[in-house]
């Protein structure tokens, strides 16, 4: 039987489910580029490692294709995927500290491309493309810095945009416990960007380069003076 074509647009979860168990790859390519992002944020933000992070998502990748018949449909494809990844990333750090046992790694876990600045529709000027890169990498380092019992939910509340109750489902803790730990890795995020970004804040709102070449021109040609 001839399968039939799977587009781009989002399709039916069970739908993609249903032919990806018959080893479709347009199902499993399209739920790889549905995932890719979350699933590395979750990786990421367990490894703290952009490699590593890969190798956690295409090992877990395997693992969930080649046993999709394990699948009962009891939570959503994309959580169970995701506590694949959990799983996969969490075994990554019990190989690095052999001594740190499992339940205590899930009693402190909660959790970088990483939040993107808004779009604007003139590419910015290397001056302020620098201070915003500079930006995002003091937030990357802030983030990893978090405990790991607070990282994991806020990656999964403020980045992924999870509700309370997915992201509770997804690490297996209470909705209570979910709103405690964002609180605390708010405060805790807030208080390193603000011990950190003071010096980066001199160079913020730059303009220099093209654009205050740029304005220079104007001006002088307003005033009759180019």
């Amino acid at each position: 039987m001839v399968e039939r074509p799977l587009h781009q647009s989002p399709a039916d979860e069970a739908e993609l489910v249903e032919h990806a168990r018959r080893h479709s790859p347009a199902a499993i390519r399209l739920i790889l580029q549905q995932q890719n992002r979350r699933l590395y944020r979750i990786a990421r933000s367990i490894v703290r490692d952009d490699s590593e992070a890969e190798d956690v998502l295409q090992e877990a990748y395997v693992r969930a294709f080649t046993r999709l018949s394990t699948f009962r449909g009891d939570a959503r494809f994309s959580t169970w995927l995701a506590r694949i990844v959990i799983n996969e990333a969490l075994g990554r750090l019990r190989h690095r500290r052999p001594t740190l046992e499992l339940s205590a790694v899930m009693a402190r876990m909660t959790g970088a491309q990483i939040i993107p600045f808004p779009h604007v529709s003139m590419p910015p000027d290397p001056e302020a493309l620098m201070a915003q890169q500079e930006i995002r990498a003091l937030l990357e380092q802030a983030i990893d810095r978090l405990p790991d019992a607070f990282r994991t939910v806020l990656v999964a509340r403020l980045v992924e945009g999870l509700s309370t109750e997915e992201t509770a489902e997804l690490l297996g803790i209470r909705p209570e416990t979910v709103k405690t730990r964002l609180h605390r890795a708010r405060r805790l995020l807030k208080r390193d960007l603000e011990e950190q970004i003071g010096p980066v804040l001199a160079g913020a709102f730059p303009f220099a380069g093209c654009r205050c070449r740029c304005l220079t021109e104007a001006v002088l040609e307003r005033l009759g003076l180019a």
